[in-house]
């Protein structure tokens, strides 16, 4: 049995900012540091990130806040993307960090493939290192999927765990060897994303200025090309001419007026029917997403790629939400008999969140049922038994050099 300060597992992330990857991954690592079997800690690159034109600082992000409630140590190289630093040049200084915390631990962790490009400095210990993989496009990723190959291919990798069977299968035709992928689902913490029913919900919907009779889609998104806000906006449009009570919420990083390019697209998409625009919200990132889906009627995904297991489609229909997504990465075998699955054209989408809105109650006990399957219980069993096994593995090995 390994105690508390036995198994030390270092986590390192490109920053801290808005996304389910950073979400899940946080969630494994407070759960595994709280389990009382292995003790975690992190390092992130960034001490701050712009994304969607937004600049976000590791302090502000609730992802940070909640690590740190765990117990679980964080610490920084200091890096802002708005500094203009090669990100794949470090200096001595942060090598002499990340060397120091690293060497303090038995087991490391990358949050997706771009932090290995700091794992592949010579100066980097010794030390066996999990990959964590969320996507399911690796030609997508710039220098990481050479990054990640490099990686393996001196041996420094022990194991690359996927969300997803796409992620999986994706990966391994990118050339990484299949002896070194697992699988572990995405799971959500079933007591917070739980439907509420009755005047909770219209409370809910009247809060946010929802008609307690609205048709309500909830869109939960950064703005990248990858999500598609173009489509979704295009969706959108249709399915409000056709539904007069029909409202729109989006949300997520950029998902605000403070994006000019998300604002030149609402011009170019509604500028001949600002009246549809009044039913339509700009929520931005929210950090109470378990409510704003309780309000929703359907979640909405209408991404081209990339995607391996969205966290919007689990966390919204086990809020009460109808998922409707797009035929991409894992999201099918996710809304399997809890949704529907749409083709990329706007007037489809629209009349799919329509039919899936009437049928939210006839759904209801199918999302019951499935509730188990979507656990943060099971994810976070599943890394740690990998974790374990790699540690154990890696004491049997002889020392890398």
């Amino acid at each position: 049995m390994i105690q508390r300060n036995g198994l030390r597992v270092l986590s390192l992330y490109e920053g801290f900012f808005s996304g389910g990857a950073r979400v899940l991954h946080s969630t494994v690592v407070a759960g595994l540091h709280q389990g009382g079997r292995q003790q975690h800690s992190v390092l992130s690159l960034h001490h701050e990130v712009r994304r969607e034109a937004t600049l976000q600082r590791m302090e502000d992000d609730p992802r940070y806040r909640a690590l740190r409630a765990a117990g679980v140590r964080i610490g920084s190289l200091g890096r802002s993307t708005d500094a203009g630093h090669d990100p794949r040049v470090f200096t001595e200084a942060e090598l002499r960090t990340a060397v120091r915390q690293a060497a303090g631990s038995h087991v490391v962790l990358s949050l997706k493939e771009q932090p290995l490009r700091l794992v592949n400095q010579d100066a980097f210990p010794d030390r066996p290192v999990i990959a964590c993989l969320h996507r399911s496009d690796p030609e997508h990723q710039g220098d990481a999927l050479g990054d990640l190959l490099t990686a393996a291919q001196r041996g420094r990798l022990a194991a690359v765990v996927c969300c997803a069977e796409s992620t999986r299968d994706a990966y391994r035709e990118a050339g990484v060897p299949a002896d070194l992928l697992r699988v572990v689902p995405n799971g959500i913490n079933l007591a917070r994303f739980r439907p509420v029913q009755g005047a909770r919900r219209l409370a809910l919907r009247g809060a946010a200025g929802v008609p307690s009779d609205a048709t309500v889609v909830v869109y939960a998104a950064r703005y990248d090309e990858m999500k598609n806000p173009e489509l979704f906006l295009q969706s959108a449009r249709t399915f409000l001419e056709l539904d007069p009570k029909g409202h729109v919420l989006m949300c997520g990083a950029g998902m605000s007026s403070a994006n000019p390019d998300l604002r030149n697209d609402l011009v170019r998409i509604f500028g001949d029917r600002p009246d549809l625009l009044e039913r339509l919200n700009l929520l931005g990132v929210r950090h109470d997403m378990e409510l704003v889906y309780a309000t929703a009627d359907v979640v909405a995904l209408t991404s081209t790629f990339g995607e391996a297991a969205p966290l919007c489609l689990i966390e919204g229909s086990m809020c009460g939400a109808v998922p409707v997504t797009t035929p991409v990465g894992d999201a099918t075998s996710i809304v399997e008999r809890i949704g529907f699955v749409t083709s990329f054209e706007p007037t489809e989408i629209a009349a799919t969140w329509i039919e899936a809105a009437a049928r939210r109650e006839e759904l209801e006990s199918a999302r019951t049922a499935v509730r188990p399957r979507f656990s943060h219980v099971r994810m976070i069993a599943g890394y740690s038994s990998i974790i374990e096994r790699t540690h154990r593995e890696a004491a049997l090995k002889p020392a890398r050099v």
